[in-house]
């Protein structure tokens, strides 16, 4: 396969890290309104956080994890990177398969039951323990997202870790 060239490589390399900064600001919107929904005393502004969060993860969070994965898979198949070559690309790697969980699903689910709680006649829903437990998955889903993305920028960064060794390569230098 013919690789990129330079000016092509960068244009992907932008692509990747706009649709990686518009996860994490979208993480960080949800940190927010998360905070603002638990401290206020308005219905109609706390019933708006969790609606907001569930239009985002509806479209925003789908589009955002689908075109980080896909131009992060394209920069490592088409540039001497490769998928498996170095350790800090599979940790890479296993970071994006669980934001892919809590992104697209995760927050979809949670958001949405967390909308039909606060939709509820008199804000009985809130009262529930499974609104408790829907929140507190809620919040815990957002940290993860949040602590992740920012350690996949920390790694993409440093490269902390080097190339493995190919068990293969090491039989033929010997």
């Amino acid at each position: 396969m013919k690789k990129m060239t330079v000016k092509q490589r960068k244009w992907l390399l932008t692509l990747h890290l706009l649709f990686s900064a518009v996860m994490l600001g979208t993480a960080v919107i949800f940190l927010f309104l998360s905070i603002t929904a638990a401290v206020t005393e308005d219905e109609g502004v706390f019933r708006a956080c969790y609606s907001i969060m569930h239009m985002l993860s509806e479209k925003t969070v789908r589009v955002s994890t689908i075109a980080t994965l896909v131009t992060g898979i394209m920069l490592s198949v088409w540039t001497p990177w490769g998928l498996f070559k170095y350790y800090w690309i599979i940790v890479k790697e296993i970071l994006t398969l669980l934001l892919v969980i809590l992104g697209p699903v995760g927050m979809y689910f949670w958001t949405l039951q967390a909308v039909q709680y606060v939709s509820e006649p008199g804000m009985q829903g809130i009262l529930s323990p499974e609104f408790t437990v829907n929140n507190v998955q809620l919040w815990t889903g957002i940290i993860l997202q949040i602590v992740s993305l920012a350690g996949l920028f920390i790694i993409s960064v440093f490269k902390p870790w080097g190339a493995r060794r190919d068990k293969a390569r090491l039989h033929v230098k010997k």
